[in-house]
């Protein structure tokens, strides 16, 4: 495998830079320096996004007839890792990489025109409905039940861990529509407005004291049938497609390194109060190198991945890899960020956001002041989108055959 860039690839990476440097503002950056949790705020994000898709870039990822930028694999990585390095913040990818791929590949040409421009420029902002209670790993168990009459479908059930969903105005989801088949068989995709009688969302505060998941119970909720992506009983197949697009090509190790470079320089720069600095401290130095190890292999696997995707291949079991290690490696991160700043790293100041005016005062630093936020919140990282136990059983069945 050659993971050198061609020229022409080194110009994209020049372009991407320019622009970076350009149009991505310093609020902007330090907004997303001071999130603690996964998922920025909304106005930070689509901010960013209405700027990238100024310059049509906001959906690299989708086909060019659906607005998408046409960049190969590995560009797309390029300008991951650009924005990453840049400190921008993270997209919400509800609306950019899950439902919009799903639209662009099952939607008919009527749900095109209608979702993905909106979707783009960030006009429409969405979450996802799958998870319930009692049906989390074992997603085919769902029960949120969707009946139709006439032209519409009744949605009554509830779903939990629905990130954003205080703020959005859509949610896709898998509701049953059949319960007497196969129960992978009787699910389907369907996009619901959020702003409606019998749609009621119920906050959820984490540990950290962030409000990013809820829990959305629907009461005799409507939507119309033209809002139904694919056919009856399709859902399982298109949740297969999307859980596909949003693993292949991702983008974990340049944001990794990114903040193990950022623990690098607060170690260099705390004291001991007795012996030079942190970096000093032989545990302290080790922690960190053994981090940027782990993060410098997750790429070159991400690269591998990336090169199988540009010869058209699949990705195959290689993403549960990288989501199991990317997790791992995050929560290794929030350990060290925890052992640097000491008490200090302990403060959770109960505001957010934790950026602007209104912004709490931190004790020692900044970093210290996300340090045990990022660390309960990112408890989250090994369970959200597969946890480890479902992708250690992904690689043992399709990678070692047990």
């Amino acid at each position: 495998m050659n993971i050198d860039f061609t020229p022409d690839e080194l110009a994209f990476r020049a372009e991407v830079r320019e622009f970076l440097r350009d149009h991505l503002p310093d609020r902007l950056r330090e907004g997303a320096r001071r999130t603690p949790g996964v998922f920025v705020e909304p106005d930070i994000g689509l901010e960013w996004q209405r700027i990238l898709n100024d310059r049509g870039w906001a959906a690299p990822n989708w086909p060019t007839d659906c607005g998408g930028t046409g960049w190969s694999p590995v560009q797309r990585y390029i300008f991951d890792k650009e924005c990453a390095l840049a400190g921008a913040p993270a997209l919400a990818v509800l609306g950019l990489k899950l439902v919009g791929p799903v639209i662009c590949h099952f939607g008919t040409p009527e749900q095109k025109d209608r979702f993905l421009p909106r979707i783009r420029s960030g006009e429409d902002y969405w979450c996802q409905g799958y998870s319930e209670p009692g049906s989390g790993s074992d997603l085919a168990s769902l029960r949120c039940a969707a009946r139709r009459e006439g032209d519409h479908y009744i949605v009554n059930g509830a779903k939990i861990w629905t990130t954003h969903a205080h703020f959005a105005n859509w949610i896709f989801a898998l509701v049953r529509t059949d319960p007497t088949v196969r129960k992978q068989a009787g699910i389907t995709f369907l996009l619901i407005p959020m702003n409606q009688p019998g749609v009621d969302v119920t906050p959820i505060m984490t540990m950290a004291g962030d409000h990013e998941v809820n829990q959305v119970y629907f009461d005799n909720a409507r939507s119309p049938v033209a809002n139904r992506i694919g056919e009856e009983g399709q859902g399982w197949t298109i949740a297969k497609f999307l859980l596909e697009n949003e693993r292949g090509g991702s983008c974990h190790a340049p944001r990794l390194l990114r903040a193990i470079a950022g623990l690098e320089s607060q170690a260099r720069a705390l004291s001991t109060g007795y012996n030079g600095t942190l970096w000093d401290d032989a545990m302290i130095r080790d922690s960190i190198v053994r981090a940027r190890l782990d993060a410098e292999a997750l790429e070159v696997t991400e690269l591998r991945i990336l090169a199988d995707l540009a010869k058209g291949r699949a990705p195959g079991p290689q993403t549960s890899l990288v989501k199991w290690l990317g997790s791992e490696i995050h929560q290794q991160i929030d350990r060290i960020a925890l052992d640097i700043h000491g008490y200090d790293g302990w403060q959770l100041p109960a505001e957010r956001p934790l950026y602007g005016n209104g912004g709490p005062v931190p004790l020692g630093s900044v970093e210290a002041q996300l340090a045990a936020a990022r660390m309960l919140n990112g408890k989250a990282w090994t369970v959200f989108g597969g946890s480890t136990e479902v992708q250690k059983n992904i690689i043992a069945r399709t990678v070692l055959g047990l």
